[in-house]
């Protein structure tokens, strides 16, 4: 079901029941008066906020599917990739590094904002990270998000072939590459040039001790 659809669906009930538009984005969802009128007639915004979506579809008494939902308990599967990332030194990547499928709630993607072909997820190996990132950690790495900033975040990495998991913040022109547990080496600074980002961590999954 297209995005039009769900429009068309949304403007049928509304006038079969006798409701209004702009009552529904005023009292129900507390927004402009004008939001679910310009969703209907103009596809603005493309698709309704999740919280947006499941006040109505509540309301309404209809399934969020129907309004773009995804069903309950749906899964991605996402690329999991057998070669680490490592939190220490460095590990060499291997070109030929097999996948397998590793399934996440498709609302946790869509609640991090990680587009699914942007998503894969590594396994953690060192301490180098340590207390942020552990051994054997799974992380979800988001290859779409690869904005440097003067706040340092965490980001998978290449520095000469090696692949790390390191925090990485913009200063003065370069990137900064640092590792979170203090006995730990950083790698140092680095002209932007010179690295290349796999992508941002956005979720880690840890085994319970």
């Amino acid at each position: 079901m297209d995005s039009l659809e769900q429009r068309c669906i949304l403007a049928d009930l509304v006038r079969e029941r006798g409701l209004s538009l702009a009552a529904l984005s005023r009292d129900l969802l507390r927004r402009n008066a004008a939001y679910l009128q310009q969703y209907v007639t103009r596809g603005s915004p493309r698709l309704l906020a999740e919280a947006d979506r499941a006040l109505l579809a509540d309301y309404l008494g209809i399934d969020e599917t129907v309004l773009g939902g995804r069903p309950r308990g749906a899964v991605t599967h996402v690329p999991l990739l057998a070669i680490g990332a490592s939190a220490g030194r460095g590990r060499l990547v291997d070109a030929a590094a097999r996948r397998v499928a590793q399934p996440l709630p498709s609302a946790l993607l869509e609640q991090l904002g990680v587009a699914p072909a942007a998503a894969s997820m590594i396994v953690v190996e060192g301490d180098s990270m340590a207390p942020t990132l552990a051994d054997g950690d799974t992380i979800l790495v988001d290859s779409a998000d690869r904005r440097v900033t003067a706040a340092p975040r965490l980001y998978v990495l290449r520095i000469d072939d090696a692949l790390m998991v390191k925090r990485v913040a913009l200063a003065d022109g370069v990137w900064h590459v640092t590792s979170d547990n203090p006995c730990a080496p950083d790698p140092g600074r680095f002209d932007p040039g010179t690295v290349a980002l796999i992508g941002r961590v956005r979720w880690l999954s840890r085994e319970p001790d």
